[in-house]
């Protein structure tokens, strides 16, 4: 028997929409209903008694997130999240695998489960059917979800008949895992936009005894029309006694759609993050409050809505704080938005139990879809006050490196970041041009290109790739062009602290290669992607994060020297980095020229080429796979010779390194044509 106990009251003639009331551990809920967007325990800028008064029912909270931080201990000892975030109402909880799935090239999928990196300590975790739902349990919420795998709606049929099967197989995990527990589950149903899977995947999942039926995978790469048109297609196979609830859905619109083709229950983070925007929903459709049309608009942000910033506030009003970017109007918007959608939610409700939702539906329809349209580049960053730029931030601080550009700083060693008089011409010559990058790119091969870049700092290096392949705006201006690439190019950056990044972001001036909207799309979601182009960020302990990491085809070294980050250029991280490559063809760039460093590559496994000079030196490192050995004139004899003279080898374990150099195949005519 379901613990949900759904009980329709209506359905709405011509159509499938459908009214009905079901029970929670803390409840009646009544459908249909949308359910605001608590990811981090708390709907953003929202306090619970304003959720409450503004009628949600249901909040839903990210299992992922609350994973990693505060983590299962916390809830275990202090209790449910009920208690955690004040909330009286219902919680329902995501199983955390959309997050993981969504961090390609940062997590192995496996049957048992995910293993993927935290952004939060860089640790390694396994997010399975049964540790999702054993979180879940902690959490104490109303409504769990099964672990599935969600997979871009555009996938082709094979990838999505594998993902589907998975899909199902953890549905039944999950199960298992719920015990006796009295907290409700729901199954999702998966299949991408292939109708045959739809409803291969629709009547698999109604026939497991979840509480309630879930339709994942649409919001994700597909269309409106494909989406409207799946959605109908789930609901038709799903049972009429559980509630059915479309995940990630979305806008007015789409909640009256999704309704009128039979589904119960929505959340979505729409109107909280386009609160951000200044964005509102109203009755006569969305306006955009930054417009300066309503710089004297004593008007209410919508007449017909009882909301407290509708009833206290003017549209002028809430425009200068757009304007201001003071956080009150992300508040006041949040608010007003919320109160909208749940508003919506109960007409729509209304119009079902009084027969007249065709009524509704035609009315509503062209209303809900206007846009107040303006360009998307002036959309401001609400909430974000314009202040005096910092010019440290942590441990770093802005330097000039000539008199036009700038770089950064470690302040603790005086350690600048490519110390020229251009630092993106030291990243594009010592990085970009030596490692012939763009010309790696036209071979011919549908698989990536990955390259580490290790130690992203101010994203300098990063940067050199990114804006030959994107240029920005002002080097469009100034004639750049985009690199033609054959194949595409997955970047994976390494760092464990985002400081140098975030200082180097407030001087775009000073700065140029932070124009690009790469930097700040990697800041803000750890991602960025364009066309050909995928970049990641693992945040953390490189020698935490990088087992997780695809295998490169060329790693930019470039963690601070030797001196102040002592523990990266250790005969143990180039040995274990080698293993993890396991004989693919590799070559690793550095800028030191230090001979000790150069012994512990080669016994590490890696075979050592010079490499091109950069001021102040004569020359820099290049490290090689046995099979990229011949790409780079490799060091000769007489390195060893070098070796011997230095007192760099007088420690006990670095005379045992040098004997150990000496059986180095490199220099026993092994494999290898050495250079001078």
């Amino acid at each position: 028997m379901s613990r949900t106990q759904l009980r329709i009251e209506a359905e709405a003639p011509g159509s499938r929409a459908r009214a009905g009331r079901f029970q929670t551990l803390h409840g009646e809920i009544l459908t249909p209903l949308f359910m605001p967007v608590g990811t981090q325990a708390t709907v953003r800028n929202i306090r619970t008694k304003v959720l409450k008064d503004a009628g949600s029912q249901i909040l839903l909270a990210n299992t992922y997130h609350l994973f990693l931080r505060p983590g299962k201990e916390v809830f275990d000892r202090l209790g449910s999240i009920h208690k955690f975030m004040n909330w009286s109402g219902s919680v329902l909880t995501d199983s955390g695998g959309f997050q993981v799935f969504s961090l390609p090239g940062l997590r192995k999928i496996e049957e048992e489960g995910a293993v993927f990196h935290s952004y939060v300590d860089g640790l390694t975790h396994l997010l399975s059917p049964e540790t999702s739902i054993g979180m879940q349990r902690s959490i104490g919420a109303d409504i769990m979800m099964a672990m599935d795998v969600c997979i871009p709606s555009t996938s082709d049929r094979a990838t999505t008949l594998d993902a589907m099967e998975r899909t199902h197989r953890w549905a039944l995990r999950s199960l298992a895992a719920r015990g006796d527990s009295p907290q409700s589950l729901f199954g999702i149903v998966q299949g991408a936009c292939h109708l045959d899977l739809r409803r291969q995947s629709a009547e698999f999942i109604a026939a497991q005894p979840f509480d309630g039926l879930a339709i994942g995978g649409l919001a994700v790469g597909e269309t409106k029309e494909e989406r409207e048109r799946f959605t109908e297609v789930v609901t038709e196979f799903l049972p009429r006694d559980r509630p059915r609830y479309l995940m990630g859905v979305g806008t007015p619109i789409d909640l009256l759609e999704a309704v009128h083709r039979g589904v119960d229950m929505f959340d979505c983070i729409i109107p909280t993050k386009l609160s951000e925007q200044g964005v509102a929903y109203t009755s006569e459709g969305r306006l955009q409050l930054i417009r300066g049309s309503y710089r004297t608009d004593e008007t209410p942000v919508d007449a017909k809505c009882p909301c407290e910033t509708c009833r206290n506030y003017s549209r002028a009003y809430v425009h200068h704080l757009v304007k201001a970017c003071e956080p009150l109007a992300t508040q006041l918007l949040g608010e007003h938005n919320l109160v909208f959608y749940h508003s919506l939610m109960r007409d729509i409700r209304a119009s079902i139990l009084e027969g007249r939702f065709l009524e509704l539906y035609r009315e509503r329809r062209e209303k809900l879809d206007r846009k107040d349209r303006i360009p998307s580049d002036s959309i401001p960053k609400v909430g974000r006050r314009p202040r005096r730029r910092p010019m440290s931030l942590g441990a770093f601080e802005l330097v000039d490196a000539s008199t036009e550009l700038s770089s950064i700083r470690h302040i603790a060693s005086g350690e600048i970041m490519h110390p020229s008089s251009d630092p993106m011409r030291e990243a594009r010559e010592l990085y970009v041009a030596q490692s012939r990058l763009f010309a790696r790119l036209q071979e011919a091969s549908d698989e990536p290109l990955v390259v580490w870049d290790v130690g992203l700092g101010a994203g300098f290096n990063a940067m050199a790739i990114i804006d030959r392949l994107a240029p920005t705006k002002l080097r469009r201006e100034e004639g750049a062009v985009a690199e033609a690439t054959a194949r595409p190019l997955h970047l994976v950056s390494f760092e464990i602290d985002m400081d140098a990044l975030r200082l180097a972001l407030h001087y775009p001036d000073r700065l140029p290669h932070v124009r690009h909207p790469a930097p700040h799309a990697l800041i803000e979601k750890a991602h960025y992607e364009a066309p050909g182009l995928r970049w990641d960020l693992l945040e953390g302990d490189f020698l935490a994060t990088f087992e997780g990491a695809p295998k490169p085809d060329l790693i930019f070294f470039d963690p601070f020297s030797v001196k102040v980050d002592a523990p990266m250029w250790q005969e143990d991280v180039f040995r274990r980095i080698f293993a993890k490559l396991d004989g693919h063809p590799c070559r690793l760039f550095n800028y030191t020229n230090s001979t000790l460093v150069r012994a512990r590559l080669m016994n590490a496994g890696f075979w050592v080429a010079r490499g091109e000079a950069t001021p102040p030196k004569g020359e820099t490192t290049v490290a090689l796979t046995p099979a990229a050995a011949t790409e780079y004139p490799l060091l000769a004899a007489e390195f060893l010779e070098r070796c011997t003279r230095s007192s760099a080898f007088d420690g006990a374990d670095d005379r045992h390194l040098l004997a150990r150099l000496r059986e180095h195949p490199q220099f026993a005519g092994g494999g290898a044509k050495a250079g001078c």
